[in-house]
């Protein structure tokens, strides 16, 4: 018993993490360039994570070699195109809404699997995804959800919608891919390809936004080294002593422990449509992580019971 309750600090400390880095991408905002802080924290991981993978990801370089296509597309989807929409997000958008549509993501990922890997959706899903569109409708639309169909959506939601999908879809191509490699291995070929392909972007960026400076700096130190290396250590662990499915339910918190530190550090102030919009998109995630059964399943058994 005492084991188990220590494996759920995992998963809890990733979120945490992960909580502290919406925080990090909120400072960062017309601080230093979506492309510029996305390179650098990527550069620091790469170089965090040579000392203790680099030379096991060489030697197991035979098996390596052959999917370094799909390392490429991973480490591009969810170390690139994530990261920088994030940032780019966190310039119109408050940290709150950036974490409740973050936690979309394991919603999507499942709806996702059932369109691309041809996984049948479950109840869970269905309704869940209906649960959960009311309360970003309830959140976007601050307590009104016709507000978006009149005004239409922030443009830091959007993004962060876009970006929750894109780290769906990164979940769900590791899942059909599911590279024979260690975990870590994996992990440091995709941060290396990822910072390739971002080092054009970087260039592009124009010079005042990819500065380093006492301001930049250890917003880069914490996503380059806690969010990007000690973040994944903790949530690498907690699936493995817990499983996918339920280290996936903590994914809820982020939400509540981000906008406790958007108060406390932002002064970002939580008002009533905040919390019900919130509560109803995470209620719609947490279904369809309890109720898994097969909708196309039981459709088949009532047609041929009819």
């Amino acid at each position: 018993m005492h084991r188990q309750t220590l494996a759920f600090l995992y998963p809890l400390m990733a979120i945490i993490l992960w909580a502290g880095n919406v925080i990090v991408s909120r400072l960062s905002a017309h601080t230093i360039g979506p492309q510029a802080i996305t390179f650098f924290r990527l550069l620091l991981a790469v170089l965090l994570m040579s000392v203790f993978v680099g030379r096991q990801t060489w030697r197991n370089r035979e098996a390596v070699w052959p999917h370094l296509g799909e390392f490429a597309i991973l480490g591009f989807l969810s170390m690139c195109l994530f990261q920088s929409l994030s940032y780019l997000a966190a310039e119109t958008t408050t940290a709150t809404n950036m974490a409740v549509f973050t936690a979309l993501t394991p919603l999507l990922t499942v709806a996702l699997s059932a369109a691309l890997l041809g996984e049948p959706p479950t109840y869970g899903v269905i309704f869940g995804g209906v649960l959960s569109f009311v309360g970003l409708l309830y959140l976007v639309g601050g307590g009104d959800v016709t507000a978006v169909t009149r005004d239409g959506i922030h443009p830091g939601d959007a993004l962060m919608l876009l970006a929750a999908l894109t780290y769906a879809l990164y979940g769900v191509l590791l899942k059909r891919w599911n590279p024979p490699v260690p975990g870590w291995q994996s992990t440091y070929m995709q941060a290396l390809c990822g910072l390739t392909a971002m080092f054009p972007a970087y260039l592009a960026t124009p010079a005042p936004l990819r500065q380093l400076n006492a301001e930049t700096l250890p917003l880069i130190a914490y996503a380059g080294g806690l969010a990007s290396v000690v973040l994944p250590f903790f949530w690498i662990r907690g699936v493995q002593k817990l499983g996918p499915n339920r280290c996936a339910i903590f994914m809820n918190l982020l939400p509540v422990f981000t906008a406790a530190a958007a108060i406390m550090m932002l002064g970002e102030p939580i008002k009533p449509f905040h919390v019900v919009g919130g509560a109803l998109a995470l209620a719609g995630v947490a279904c369809a992580q309890i109720f898994r059964r097969p909708f196309a399943r039981s459709s088949r058994v009532d047609a041929d019971a009819g």
